[in-house]
């Protein structure tokens, strides 16, 4: 990038680059030259804005699992209406998405970014604690309402749906399509639902 040249929303372009080099290189290809280099702009922007690339790493994730609390929210509020099945299926798919699975996998590959996400309060394997927790609340919200038996144990069916969904989509060319989730949906939480 010529100098003198502004970059708008710094941290969003920089996120948005390594996002695209993950998806499609990998994260052994996850540098901050791939990044800078994939924004257009010299390696010094992203040196300016956090302190090295670990820092980076780890605000982009927590930036990422921020639109998992948003999805939780939504989820939430939809106990009571619609189905049961339907919420799941699309909640996992909306989980699920490449860049949520290439996450998962950057903090497995990456012992720093780990660290990094530890001290800033997020243990275990952030995405999927996240996404756990909001199965969690809305199959409570179910359970409460009545459409989840009373002695179901929302958190190991959310756990049992999270390790399934991810075994599903991780690791794929293409994403499975909606009635491989659903089927998933439909085993895990058969004998939990009331109606």
């Amino acid at each position: 990038m010529p100098t003198g040249v502004a970059l708008r929303d710094v941290r969003g372009q920089l996120f948005d680059a390594a996002e695209r080099v993950l998806l499609r290189d990998g994260a052994a290809a996850l540098t901050s030259r791939a990044v800078t280099a994939e924004a257009g702009c010299a390696k010094g922007v992203l040196h300016r804005h956090f302190t090295d690339f670990d820092a980076f790493l780890a605000e982009l994730v927590l930036d990422r699992v921020g639109r998992i609390d948003a999805l939780a929210g939504a989820l939430r509020a939809s106990a009571g209406s619609g189905a049961v099945v339907d919420h799941l299926t699309d909640a996992l798919t909306e989980l699920f998405t490449p860049v949520a699975v290439s996450m998962v996998g950057l903090v497995t590959f990456r012992d720093g970014l780990r660290a990094r996400l530890r001290a800033a309060g997020q243990p275990g394997v952030p995405v999927l604690v996240q996404a756990t927790a909001a199965l969690t609340g809305y199959l409570r919200a179910e359970r409460e309402l009545g459409r989840i038996a009373p002695g179901a144990d929302a958190e190991m069916l959310a756990l049992s749906l999270i390790g399934t969904a991810h075994l599903l989509f991780a690791g794929r060319d293409e994403e499975p399509g909606d009635g491989a989730v659903r089927k998933v949906v439909e085993s895990v939480t058969s004998g939990a639902l009331t109606g």
